[in-house]
């Protein structure tokens, strides 16, 4: 404090590293939120206007105290030890409070979910914000170019699809980004990401994948399947000659190696998402994608009772952890079933279930459409033939184009 006093400027240096509430005593927080004030007034952060701004608050011990402190250099330095006790003190405060917090009456995995949050944000300096400057901003782009040219496919500079050509149209799923996976029924979005999943895995990268729809054990099933190309029904039901069983076996002795964390549990609100991957992110950073199957069957338990409003939550807190944990979080969803009644099944944005704030909150959008479930198998306008055809219709991209795509969909 002593140090802003002499020279205003230290207080921009160290703006973004303290708050008030870091000082102990209640008198020195007043005085640096005075000179905050005096700043965002455009007023001189001097003797004077620091009292002006102080008012009623100003205590003339502590203020003197201030003034009679001799001045420090490194400011930053002095700055950062004050955030680690700062830091300290909370931490105690938030287990001092776990006692009473339990007696509350709400879900016990919401209070889970609160504690890790306080804690979590302590450490991350989650909602401070941080201003960059334009070199900054040039610096971490260079980085990043450079990244991509070390690459060894230099047109993905996200998360590579294991799709040749969804990865030249979207260059991979980017840190940050929320990719929605939609489809009506019996289109193949389990299927789709599960190879995504797996393009994943064999880079020796974690996924962590939030099963709402079946138990980990039939995800597996599936993985392996498309790995050891064993149809889905003959694994089930340990119907396999000896070839089969000794792929099967090297696939499942490679697969117990990688780090894929399944959470099955049928239901699962924002809350439990956020507080697994954080935990999981934490103790293994190689962790580079969180998919949900799927966002219709996640529970809220705020007090929302209309059910659009909670999808709009679910959605926002969705984008929110991947920005968080930088990384691709891919949400499946259903889409309403009114498009069945249109002679074009092509799925459309406004197809999106439950809610438009989906829609608002992805930044990619990827439909699901295959026109021989609907007994369509040659194209009207080219005569080519449509069976086994699946279109990877990309139908909002917010950093790049849209475009169709079409893949071979193998039935198991």
């Amino acid at each position: 404090l002593s140090a802003i006093l002499f020279e205003q400027d230290n207080l921009g240096e160290i703006y973004d590293i303290i708050d008030a509430k870091d000082f102990y005593l209640k008198g020195h927080a007043d005085i640096f939120l005075a000179m905050q004030s005096c700043l965002n007034s455009d007023d001189p952060v001097d003797i004077a206007f620091v009292k002006k701004h102080l008012g009623a608050k100003f205590d003339e011990e502590v203020f003197n105290s201030v003034l009679t402190t001799n001045s420090i250099l490194d400011i930053k330095k002095y700055a950062t030890e004050l955030k680690e006790f700062s830091i300290k003190r909370a931490l105690v405060k938030v287990a001092n409070q776990i006692p009473s917090k339990v007696n509350e009456n709400k879900p016990g995995r919401d209070m889970v979910d609160e504690i890790s949050s306080e804690i979590y944000s302590l450490v991350d300096g989650v909602g401070s914000g941080v201003i960059k400057n334009a070199k900054e901003i040039v610096t971490d782009l260079i980085e990043e170019l450079n990244k991509q040219k070390l690459a060894k496919d230099h047109d993905v500079v996200g998360l590579d699809t294991g799709f040749r050509e969804l990865n030249e149209r979207t260059k991979g799923f980017k840190d940050g980004d929320l990719v929605i996976i939609a489809a009506r029924p019996g289109m193949g979005k389990t299927t789709f990401v599960l190879n995504l999943v797996q393009k994943v895995l064999d880079q020796n990268l974690g996924v962590v994948f939030f099963s709402l729809e079946m138990p980990a054990t039939q995800l597996m099933l599936r993985l392996l399947s498309a790995k050891t190309s064993i149809n889905l029904q003959n694994l089930m039901t340990s119907d396999m000659d000896n070839d089969e069983i000794e792929r099967l076996s090297n696939a499942c002795d490679m697969m117990s190696q990688k780090k894929l964390f399944v959470y099955d549990s049928g239901n699962a609100t924002i809350h439990q998402v956020r507080t697994q991957m954080r935990k999981l992110k934490s103790a293994h950073p190689e962790i580079k994608l969180c998919v949900i199957d799927y966002i219709g069957l996640m529970t809220n338990s705020s007090a929302y009772s209309d059910r659009h409003l909670q999808i709009a939550e679910i959605s926002r807190g969705l984008k929110l952890l991947a920005r968080e944990l930088n990384l691709p979080v891919v949400a499946l969803s259903q889409l309403n079933r009114s498009l069945e009644s249109r002679a074009n099944k092509r799925p459309m944005l406004s197809d999106l279930r439950e809610s438009g704030a989906i829609e608002q909150d992805a930044d990619m959008v990827i439909f699901i459409h295959r026109p021989e479930y609907y007994k369509i198998t040659e194209d009207p306008n080219t005569g080519d033939d449509l069976r086994g055809v699946a279109e990877i219709i990309i139908a909002k991209h917010r950093n790049g184009p849209t475009a169709t795509i079409e893949l071979l969909f193998k039935k198991n």
